[in-house]
């Protein structure tokens, strides 16, 4: 499997990271202050993933008008003071461009941005763009990612830095997910930050129930729908939801920055339900227990630890799951709730970092 992508901030910097003089030239260190709230906010996305890039144009750099000489002081310091507090920015890029060159180089073209459009590790989807002008707007647009406007003084805007930094490492983890086979129509949505009573339908009532044990006891939104070929039997509803739902559960992970990422133990009765996970993206099945009915409501019991390992291919999910007792209908639940009750302590935010020493999940 594939690494996670990683999303890159764009940002502006003149009137974005530091403010604006009048003249619109900083080429003296009187003129060098930093936008309120940048440093934060950048520290915030830096933790939650975010790579930065910054493409500014800095008109007639070089010529007479603006001496190299007067930009590279007050720059240098910029630069110093960010690495300073820890922010590091992939790639610097400078247009030296006037308006009337129409360079394609110049924002709002990307022309200094072709080479990363090239790379494959790049999370276009969440990347975005912060400036103060609509040049920035529009070189968000051709690059096709989200703009946020800084509001200025000189040219308006909606945002801050610090809801800027909430919009983009606090977004909600969501996930849609449509399988469609020749035996089974499943669609699966899921927001592992919004809980809600899980709306389940599959045909099979007691896999219904089952169902909204995960998304009850997981402590996450749940929407799981299956139109699956039922007048066969019951395999393909059952091991096609579990593959649609791991699938949703990786997509809305994301990278993984700041979870808990594993276990649980579980009682019902006389029953004790044990499921030890890790998402480590790397799926992996190990069940111990056995059933002695055939089914349990119109479910059948062998097709219990089958769900499971399917969830774990999909999830990219290493789980040991092991059960005990004598009521088949306590032992069946018990694993739902079990597995349900772990996924929400491995799932929820507990910081910023990443939790493995690998550098990936």
């Amino acid at each position: 499997m594939s690494g996670p992508l990683t999303p890159v901030l764009f940002v502006d910097r003149d009137g974005t990271l530091i403010e604006e003089p009048e003249d619109f030239q900083i080429d003296c260190f009187t003129k060098l202050r930093f936008v309120p709230g940048v440093i934060p906010a950048m520290l915030r996305l830096r933790d939650a993933g975010y790579q930065f890039v910054m493409v500014t144009n800095q008109d007639g750099l070089g010529s007479e008008a603006y001496p190299q000489a007067t930009f590279d002081g007050p720059h240098a310091l910029m630069m110093q003071v960010f690495e300073s507090q820890g922010i590091g920015f992939r790639e610097v890029l400078i247009d030296v461009t006037l308006p009337a060159d129409n360079a394609l180089t110049r924002k709002p073209n990307i022309g200094l941005a072709l080479d990363l459009l090239k790379d494959r590790s790049i999370d276009w989807v969440r990347s975005a763009m912060v400036g103060d002008r609509d040049s920035d707007n529009g070189f968000a647009r051709n690059l096709g990612v989200r703009a946020f406007q800084l509001r200025t003084r000189q040219f308006g805007g909606d945002w801050d830095w610090d809801a800027i930094a909430h919009a983009l490492a606090d977004a909600p983890r969501t996930a849609t997910v449509q399988r469609n086979t020749r035996e089974t129509r499943v669609r699966v949505s899921i927001d592992l930050d919004r809980t809600a009573d899980p709306q389940v339908r599959t045909g099979l009532g007691f896999f219904d129930h089952m169902l909204e044990q995960i998304g009850k006891h997981g402590g996450f939104a749940l929407e799981l729908t299956c139109e699956g070929d039922l007048h066969i039997d019951e395999h393909h509803t059952i091991e096609d939801s579990a593959l649609a739902l791991g699938q949703a559960l990786r997509e809305a992970l994301g990278d993984k920055r700041g979870i808990g990422r594993y276990g649980f133990t579980l009682p019902m009765d006389e029953t004790l339900a044990s499921a030890a996970l890790d998402f480590s993206g790397r799926p992996y099945f190990v069940f111990e227990g056995s059933f002695q009915r055939e089914r349990v409501g119109d479910m059948p019991t062998e097709l219990v630890p089958h769900f499971f390992r399917s969830l774990c291919e999909t999830a990219g999910l290493n789980l040991n799951l092991k059960v005990y007792g004598d009521n088949d209908h306590h032992k069946v639940e018990a694993c739902f709730k079990a597995v349900a009750r772990a996924l929400r302590q491995a799932l929820r935010r507990e910081g910023r970092e990443l939790p493995s020493t690998k550098g990936a999940l």
